[in-house]
């Protein structure tokens, strides 16, 4: 049986594991895995110093691959979108992509409390394999902004609580 191409997507803070379930969630037939790491790493590491540049070149990168994205949904291929869906414009972003292509999608939740992320954090920056290095201020200046779903939003939601 074939499944519906689908766009997964997924929310938790800095250090939860949304890169480990989107590679897993990737490793599904037909299912292409597009990292916001990757590309703002690749395309911005330079540029990329504050949270406000990360706000700035996230919405850049966002607008440059959301056709594309929009285009390989309705080609048939499913999407693992390693990108946070953090916050309410964030998610409004993820919105339009499933409201563009048409398909069914998953919110994945991954609902971990601060000192799980923060040792996850501290262990992968001492493994040096992660494109950035998140200290702990930074961590406590982007979850000031982690807002989780609501069901207002319409999303269908998984959550993974620890």
């Amino acid at each position: 049986m074939t499944r519906a191409p689908t766009l997964y997507l997924l929310c938790g803070k800095i250090g939860a594991g949304k890169s480990t379930l989107a590679r897993r969630l990737a490793s599904r037939p037909a299912t292409l895995l597009i990292s916001e790491d990757h590309w703002t790493s690749t395309l911005f590491a330079d540029e990329l110093r504050t949270i406000d540049d990360y706000g700035r070149l996230s919405a850049r990168l966002r607008a440059a691959v959301a056709p594309h994205i929009v285009d390989i949904l309705q080609k048939g291929l499913s999407v693992v979108l390693d990108f946070p869906a953090n916050t309410e414009r964030q998610r409004a972003w993820m919105r339009s992509l499933i409201d563009l292509a048409g398909v069914p999608h998953e919110l994945h939740h991954l609902d971990v409390p601060d000192e799980l992320c923060r040792r996850r954090l501290r262990q992968r920056n001492a493994r040096g394999e992660h494109q950035f290095q998140v200290s702990d201020q930074e961590f406590d200046q982007f979850t000031r902004h982690f807002v989780p779903p609501g069901p207002d939003e319409g999303f269908n939601v998984i959550v993974h609580a620890l």
